[in-house]
């Protein structure tokens, strides 16, 4: 067999925790809780994106498990591969891959939209365009443009200088929620009364609890990371699980944070236009005043500039490892002579990405929207695969005996297989919308026609040649 390529363990748990919290928050947490309330009012937004943490959690006791006993790039790509196979392993790669790109796209015109708000005499010049309703400006075309190739190089120079970023980063966005968070409260006349009422007129408490539960695969979406970076890990793969924990409780606090922002500074219909487009940023300028936006803008940039980074790192070592895997040409899987990082897969990325700033943000969303199938398809084969790997009794067949977390595993699973219901059964108040599942039909077609193309090569490689390329396992 020819040689597996390796990448060097250089990440700190530090870096790790930063990797997992900054690519679970972005712009969404500061962006869109006054649509959040508008649709489950604020207890339900509250509580559907808590309750979303707590179910990530449930996900995250399957992903500890297998971070621990196959600590490999590749993560839900491995997984999949250890308990259904390749092609499950490919479909799980294929929907995982467009899912974090399309993350790193997002990200990038979440930057020009803030830069929108904040500026709008200057970005709205030398109009291009309008795509499904969103006018294309030349100079968000450019801006997102420098924030993709600024990334890519970071992550090509390797995780020493990325890695430390990411976690500074990751504490200002932190601080920077919490002095929101402290202000507005003590601001307010009655931040309890103020957020009355808890749910909308003539929707049930469940139904708006369970519109904004669909979204937790999206909104947390990051804490996945982790296992991409897992052959890179320079401590214990043990300690995965309490670094993955920490980050999604930090992610639900702040999420939590900034809708009690939006929600409990002003009584609806007073002081604000509550229907405005950006709820939240009128709320802190208006309680808060300049040096309030100001605030807003840093952790806004924080939270975007750790997705960008954490979702180019994830995307890269999830190429890598489907190529080293056989799953995808030798060419994603070359490593940087200097800085042993995957710098083609990266390269790709970001060549891939750059067309999509000329798009129009509604279409990207489009996009993004159907990924989060994919992202279910990923947190399934993770809990089914760690409840594969676990015993109900003593040590059989080299298992590990563990009930408690066996039963977690299948819980994650039918979790996971809710999410997926939610987001494509007719009558679902998560459905898709027509665009999204057109992205959906689209991307499905594509994969089926390059899988096609690539399998009788692929076929040819034994089961034990896969599990050495994929996982590392030497029989």
């Amino acid at each position: 067999m020819e040689k597996r390529e390796v990448l060097e363990k250089n990440l700190k748990p530090s870096w790790v925790w930063a990797i997992a919290f900054g690519s679970s928050i972005g712009w969404g947490a500061f962006i869109l809780p006054g649509d959040w309330i508008a649709e489950a009012g604020p207890a339900g937004a509250m509580i559907g994106l808590l309750l979303g943490a707590v179910v990530m959690m449930f996900i995250a006791v399957s992903y500890g498990v297998l971070i621990r006993k196959h600590p490999v790039s590749g993560g839900e790509f491995a997984y999949a591969f250890l308990s259904a196979g390749k092609t499950w392993a490919f479909i799980t790669g294929w929907f995982l891959a467009l899912g974090y790109a399309c993350i790193v796209a997002l990200n990038a015109s979440a930057f020009s939209l803030l830069l929108k708000y904040l500026f709008p005499s200057f970005m709205k010049q030398l109009f291009l365009y309008e795509i499904a309703g969103w006018e294309v400006y030349l100079p968000e075309v450019i801006i997102s443009s420098l924030a993709i190739l600024l990334f890519a190089y970071l992550n090509i120079r390797g995780n020493g200088f990325s890695g430390k970023l990411q976690f500074i980063f990751s504490v200002v966005l932190i601080l920077g929620v919490a002095i929101m968070g402290i202000y507005t409260f003590a601001f307010a006349d009655f931040p309890i009364e103020n957020m009355k009422p808890a749910f909308p007129d003539g929707k049930s408490p469940l139904v708006s609890i369970l519109l904004i539960l669909a979204i937790a695969p999206w909104a947390y979406v990051g804490f996945d990371n982790v296992p991409q970076a897992a052959e890179e890990f320079k401590f214990s793969p043990s300690k995965a699980f309490g670094l993955i924990i920490m980050s999604l409780l930090a992610s639900g606090l702040v999420y939590a944070t900034m809708i009690g922002v939006t929600s409990w500074t002003f009584a609806s219909g007073t002081s604000v236009d509550h229907s405005n487009l950006w709820l939240t940023g009128d709320i802190i300028s208006s309680s808060f005043g300049t040096v309030g936006v100001v605030v807003l803008a840093i952790a806004i940039i924080m939270g975007i500039f750790t997705g960008l980074n954490g979702f180019f790192h994830s995307s890269s070592r999830l190429l890598f490892a489907m190529s080293r895997g056989k799953t995808l040409p030798v060419f994603f899987s070359d490593l940087h002579p200097k800085y042993n990082t995957p710098y083609k897969s990266i390269i790709f990325i970001a060549l891939f990405t750059l067309p999509s700033v000329w798009f129009g943000r509604e279409a990207l969303i489009w996009i993004v929207d159907m990924s989060s199938i994919g992202v279910s398809i990923a947190y399934f084969f993770t809990c089914f695969t760690a409840y594969r790997v676990l015993s109900w009794t003593r040590n059989t067949n080299g298992l590990e005996r563990s009930p408690i977390k066996k039963t977690i595993a299948l819980l994650g699973a039918a979790f996971s297989t809710m999410f997926v219901l939610l987001l494509i059964v007719p009558g679902s108040p998560a459905q898709l919308g027509t665009p999204s599942i057109i992205a959906l039909l689209v991307w499905i077609v594509l994969g089926a026609s390059f899988f096609t193309s690539i399998y009788k090569r692929f076929k040819v490689f034994s089961k034990d040649e896969l599990s050495y390329y994929i996982l590392g396992d030497k029989k």
